[in-house]
C-alpha cells in the first residue's frame, strides 16, 4: 500500500477513535480494519436511508462505514451464534460471489455449516422436502458412481446420467451434509437484494438471518446486520475471520 493510502487510513482511523464513544476500541483493530477496506461503502448516491446510521462519514464522494458499529455488530451476533452453537443449531451460509467463496468454505466447514456459493435454489427452505429428496437422490447417484454401479448402463445412458451428476453437483454443492431446514441463514456477499428469495424464504419459516450488510443495503430485512464492505474479498475474509475467532468449537467442527 503506497505511503499517501496509509496517511489517509491513518487520518481516518484517527477520526474514528477520537470519536467520545469509541474509545473502549483498539486503535490497531481499527486500523487493520480499514486496511482491509472494511470501511468503504458505496458512493453516497447510492446509500440506502436505512442504513444512514452506520455512516461515519463521506470522503471523495464514497460512504465510509462506522467501523465501531461494525465490531459491535461482529460481538453481537458471536453471541447469537454462540448460543446457537450450544443449541446445535444448523447454519446455513450464502455466498454466491467469487470474492466470498473462500470465507464461506473455510467458515462452513470450521463449524461443520452447510452452505451455497452456486446461487440460491428455490424452495430450499420453503419445500424443503421435495429438494431434500432431489439431494438423497445425487447423493445415491454419486455413491453408485464411486462404486462402479452404472457400468450396467449403456454408454449413451452413463453419459446422461454422468451430465446429471454434474448439473446436481453443482446445485447441491456444500449442501451434502444437510438433513433439514436451517435454524440460521447466513448471508455473506454482495448486495442483499440479490437475496430476496432466500430472505423471503427465511421469513416465510421464521428463520433468522444474520448479513453482512453494504452502504447500499436495508438493514431492516434482516435480523443481526454487520455493516461492512460486501463486495470486497479482504473485507469479507477479515469480517469472517474476526467472527470465527470469537466462535466456541462444535462437535461437527472439521478435525
Amino acid at each position: 500500500m503506497s505511503d499517501p493510502a496509509n496517511k489517509k487510513i491513518d487520518i481516518l482511523t484517527d477520526e474514528i477513535v477520537q470519536k467520545e464513544e469509541t474509545t473502549n476500541f483498539d486503535t490497531t483493530v481499527i486500523k487493520e480494519m480499514a486496511e482491509n477496506g472494511v470501511m468503504y461503502g458505496h458512493r453516497k448516491a447510492r446509500t440506502q436511508p436505512r442504513f444512514k446510521s452506520f455512516i461515519f462519514t463521506t470522503r471523495n464522494g464514497i460512504e465510509i462505514i462506522d467501523l465501531p458499529k461494525t465490531l459491535q455488530a461482529i460481538e453481537t451476533v458471536a453471541e447469537f451464534f454462540n448460543k446457537q452453537i450450544a443449541e446445535k443449531k444448523t447454519v446455513l451460509l450464502v455466498g454466491v460471489q467469487p470474492s466470498s467463496w473462500n470465507a464461506v468454505e473455510s467458515f462452513a466447514k470450521k463449524y461443520g455449516f452447510a452452505y451455497i456459493k452456486n446461487g440460491w435454489i428455490g424452495g430450499l427452505i420453503t419445500n424443503f422436502k421435495i429438494i431434500y429428496q432431489r439431494l438423497e437422490h445425487f447423493r445415491k447417484l454419486q455413491k453408485d458412481m464411486d462404486k462402479g454401479e452404472l457400468e450396467k448402463y449403456t454408454k449413451k445412458e452413463r453419459v446422461v446420467i454422468g451430465r446429471s451428476i454434474e448439473k446436481m453437483r453443482g446445485m447441491f454443492e456444500g449442501l451434502e451434509t444437510m438433513t433439514k431446514v436451517p435454524d440460521v441463514v447466513f448471508v455473506i456477499d454482495t448486495s442483499i437484494k440479490n437475496h430476496m428469495t432466500a430472505l423471503k424464504e427465511a421469513k416465510l419459516s421464521k428463520i433468522p438471518v444474520v448479513a453482512i450488510i453494504d452502504s447500499d443495503d436495508n438493514p431492516d430485512l434482516v435480523d443481526f446486520p454487520i455493516p461492512a464492505n460486501d463486495h470486497s474479498k479482504m473485507s469479507i475474509e477479515w469480517v469472517m475471520n474476526n467472527l470465527a475467532n470469537r466462535l466456541q468449537s462444535t462437535d461437527n467442527s472439521a478435525k
